[in-house]
């Protein structure tokens, strides 16, 4: 699958209510992004939330490698790394070297987290108004008690 074919997925969280909203964005919105780093506070008038303030937390790009924020720029890096984010390791002390994509925005990215700062208008989350019915549970093989 082609990048043109995917999009760009925006995976939108809000603190206050614990959920995330994952949305896909054409070329023309991701132009609002590119040139970005981690930690930069963008509108979200380009998305469709008008009055909302989002911050880059993170992102992966289209191979899977995750964004670090100590790596400069856009490009791919080996490097050593001891602690999250992109590595956990088991024990203390360990370290590993992993490929990881640098903290800039690029048109190379699949994958952009943001979290929401400001709060606008129009909610975020749209409430469920219907209740999912109970199914009733189905009983294949019935077994008798004699």
């Amino acid at each position: 699958m082609s990048k043109e074919e995917a999009g760009v997925r925006l995976v939108i969280s809000d603190p206050k209510v614990g959920k995330t909203r994952q949305i896909e964005i054409d070329d023309a919105k991701l132009r609002n992004l590119i040139g970005n780093k981690m930690g930069d506070v963008v509108s979200g008038n380009p998305f469709g939330f008008p009055g909302y303030e989002f911050e880059i937390t993170g992102g992966s790009d289209t191979d899977g490698f995750p964004m670090r924020f100590d790596v400069h720029g856009g490009v791919r890096k080996k490097i050593l790394i001891s602690n999250p984010p992109c590595y956990h390791p088991k024990r203390r002390g360990l370290r590993r070297r992993k490929m990881v994509r640098g903290n800039l925005v690029t048109d190379e990215v699949a994958q952009i987290n943001l979290k929401v700062v400001k709060w606008g208008n129009k909610p975020l989350f749209e409430e469920r108004k219907e209740k999912l019915k109970k199914e009733e549970k189905k009983v294949l093989f019935p077994i008798k008690m004699d």
